[in-house]
């Protein structure tokens, strides 16, 4: 049974709180303190699993070495006089023996108020059973934390996802697959600054509360600076004051931090989420390309040991090069249609068969462009369609206002998204470091911002860096809980993030 009324919103409490309630009054009766301040622990479990377990045979004892572990009480099989007891630990799982007669009377009194969840700590030797399970046999048994509330039940966790994710902990302390989970996503973040860091760049910090956003096109989150009396966005992105640290001189920054937007929740978006952004200077989206495949191969190989995941079922292959296809391209070949010749009726037609969300403009908003009619055919076809990493690339104009025009296709940008597993993973550009064009586009942006969305000044300190002058730069944006969930086979982004966006109860 899983309990998880808490009793501030109960009437009565339950009866396995009130059980574990008297059980910690009859300790501090007894003189035992339930909340002691320390334990001087001197191994982990994993460490005594790995030293002994491969070693010992069955009935062996090794008596001369003695451990203290602490962890968490997740099993009580009282057999008389002894007892079975399993204890984790952040490492890992073991068994442990003891025999009342065997411990000081304060420790027999602390075995017997102990429930299943309570912190416990255990000095005893290791020695495996006939059975050969590697076990520690107690010789000092301390209670760490009596708790009151009841853990989920052993052997099928936490069902309920909503539960899971808004008790975290209850999820983490029943289910070791979720602990693996977040014990590799900060390693993937780990390895990711290590790649970096390897090829010179440097990281930095930019503000999440600002006052102008831009860098992407999301709704923000909006908040009052009451000593300066002025209202301030959070982050959507990084990008402008890192193109700053580039015309100031840095030629290789990135940053690993959150970012926030004030949109929908579904299974790859949270309002809250972590987004790695690089930027290179005296390069382009075709040098940039091969960055990407190279470090989300490395991900790959470093997390999973292979290039080859398994992700929902299917074999993902991030061995590199990965397949280059264009936007238009793409449309062609999954839509059946040529963006390029058709109409901009049998374009409206298309988008709407597809099932794209088309609404019909408001008074005073432009209508739709063939830009946006082909980029709605996109996510509606290609995006769908693509499994394997894919860089899909040379997006139209009208929808990249900071990104360089193609060198060798007019009415293009340099730019490229890579997809995989129908999902899109990152996005990256040839910068834009023209001032005038730079302008004229940010100006033709500013037009095109619908009733709904709130004006704002446009960010002059941008583009006063850019009319300094920045070199050729190629940049870079990855969002890491995508990668995370290809790289850990997790069908839900709440699945890995700790503590996902959900309604305040």
């Amino acid at each position: 049974m899983e309990n998880q009324t808490h009793p501030a919103s109960a009437g009565h409490e339950n009866p396995l709180r009130a059980e574990k309630r008297r059980k910690l009054h009859d300790m501090r009766k007894a003189g035992i303190d339930p909340f002691p301040h320390n334990f001087d622990r001197t191994s982990s479990i994993t460490a005594i699993i790995e030293k002994f377990g491969a070693v010992l045979q069955a009935g062996d004892v090794k008596e001369g070495d003695r451990f203290r572990i602490a962890g968490r009480l997740m099993t009580k099989r009282p057999m008389g006089k002894a007892a079975f007891f399993n204890v984790q630990d952040q490492s890992g799982s073991i068994q442990v023996y003891l025999r009342g007669e065997e411990l000081p009377e304060v420790d027999r009194q602390a075995f017997d108020l102990i429930d299943i969840g309570d912190i416990v700590g255990v000095d005893g030797f290791v020695f495996k059973t006939k059975k050969g399970e590697l076990s520690l046999h107690a010789k000092e048994f301390k209670v760490l934390c009596k708790t009151l509330e009841p853990l989920p039940e052993k052997y099928h966790g936490i069902q309920d996802v909503e539960i899971k994710y808004r008790h975290r902990h209850l999820d983490l302390i029943s289910d070791p697959e979720s602990r693996e989970v977040f014990i590799k996503r900060s390693k993937i973040i780990a390895e990711v600054r290590a790649w970096l860091n390897a090829r010179g760049f440097l990281e930095v910090e930019t503000p999440v509360l600002q006052p102008i956003y831009g860098g992407a096109a999301a709704y923000p989150f909006s908040t009052h600076h009451r000593a300066l009396d002025m209202k301030l966005f959070m982050k959507i992105s990084p990008e402008l004051y890192l193109k700053r640290l580039v015309v100031g001189g840095f030629e290789k920054v990135y940053e690993i931090g959150k970012n926030f937007r004030n949109e929908g929740i579904d299974r790859s978006h949270n309002p809250e989420f972590t987004m790695l952004e690089w930027y290179e200077a005296y390069t382009d989206y075709n040098y940039q390309m091969k960055q990407f495949e190279d470090l989300i191969s490395h991900l790959a190989l470093k997390i999973t040991g292979s290039m080859k995941v398994t992700y929902q079922g299917k074999e993902i292959d991030f061995t590199p090069p990965w397949r280059r296809l264009t936007v238009y391209d793409g449309i062609r070949e999954y839509a059946k249609i040529d963006p390029d010749t058709a109409s901009m009726d049998e374009l409206m037609k298309k988008a709407r068969e597809l099932g794209a969300d088309i609404e019909t403009r408001k008074a005073g908003e432009p209508e739709y462009t063939r830009a946006e009619l082909a980029m709605e055919i996109f996510d509606a076809a290609v995006e769908p369609a693509l499994w394997q990493p894919t860089f899909v690339m040379d997006h139209p104009i009208e929808i990249s206002p900071l990104t360089k025009k193609h060198r060798s296709k007019p009415g293009f940008v340099e730019r490229f998204e890579p997809v995989c597993a129908h999902m899109e993973i990152g996005n990256s550009y040839t910068e834009l470091n023209d001032p005038e064009d730079q302008l004229a586009r940010l100006q033709e942006q500013e037009a095109k911002r619908t009733v709904d969305e709130e004006a704002q000044p446009m960010d002059a300190d941008f583009v006063h860096a850019i009319d300094t002058g920045m070199p050729p730069t190629g940049g870079v944006g990855v969002g890491i809980e995508r990668i995370v969930m290809l790289l850990t086979d997790r069908p839900s982004i709440r699945d890995i993030i700790l503590f996902p966006t959900m309604k305040f109860k």
